[in-house]
């Protein structure tokens, strides 16, 4: 656990070479936001437990129950409320109760997930992204994170409203209902690799075998869309078998390096 302010500055400094690694040079308020997350709460972009969207930090569900965990939470509950969902229609609502300490009367969050609002790539699994992000919302509310979870955003990032007012389209809501146009492949796919921290270009080769041609940019839509959508499943159940299969498409200076 890292606690001393020698760690979290060594931390911050491998946080952000990881982040100009990924993403380049980063703006004066990214990288300001990037060193509260680090010296306040702790948070590793290597483990996935911060990410960046557009210019925008979001903490992850893995970052909230790190937090979570080097504060001593004494627990977290969670309910389905049954009145409020219908499954008929994959409509599913959670309430989730976090406990900082023994005795506490908790800190309470609400999560909802239909297929409106999650991400094609997990449709079908309305059920446990509902209950992510009770808890989601519930941690940030008890460890006082003011940033948006990934977990909570709807199935596109928000689009700034400058954008959205050219385009004549409003921007996602803070819980990320958004029912906007669908995204391109190329985003849905960018963000399933930011999600699951996965490589980019073993993730493109792999993606180009898969497909059957020299390149990805040969590929078909279908053929895109399958292959995201069994990327997707993979690295949600089994994401080390994934990770085995990406490397071996790796050159051979990639490996020794």
């Amino acid at each position: 656990m890292i606690t001393t302010a020698g760690s979290r500055d060594e931390l911050f400094r491998r946080n952000l070479s990881e982040a100009r690694a990924r993403w380049g040079r980063l703006s004066m308020v990214a990288r300001c936001t990037l060193k509260t997350l680090t010296h306040v709460h702790g948070l590793c972009l290597a483990t996935g437990e911060v990410t960046l969207l557009g210019d925008s930090w979001y903490v992850t569900h893995a970052g909230l129950l790190h937090i979570a965990q080097q504060n001593r939470c004494q627990g977290i509950r969670t309910t389905l409320q049954q009145r409020a969902s219908e499954p008929s229609v994959n409509r599913w609502v959670f309430k989730a109760t976090v406990y900082k300490s023994r005795g506490s009367s908790g800190f309470t969050g609400y999560g909802d997930a239909d297929p409106s609002n999650v991400s094609p790539l997990v449709r079908g699994a309305e059920m446990r992204v509902a209950e992510t992000r009770a808890v989601n919302r519930a941690l940030r509310k008890a460890y006082g994170i003011g940033l948006c979870s990934v977990e909570e955003l709807g199935w596109t990032p928000k689009v700034p409203s400058t954008q959205s007012s050219r385009n004549g389209s409003s921007a996602a809501g803070a819980n990320g209902n958004s029912h906007s146009a669908p995204p391109r492949l190329r985003d849905r796919l960018c963000l399933l690799i930011r999600q699951h921290q996965l490589d980019a270009n073993l993730v493109k080769a792999y993606a180009a075998d898969s497909c059957g041609t020299p390149n990805l940019r040969d590929a078909t839509r279908e053929q895109i869309e399958t292959f995201i959508a069994d990327l997707s499943d993979w690295a949600v159940k089994d994401r080390p078998a994934l990770l085995c299969k990406l490397n071996s498409y790796a050159t051979p200076s990639e490996v020794s390096s």
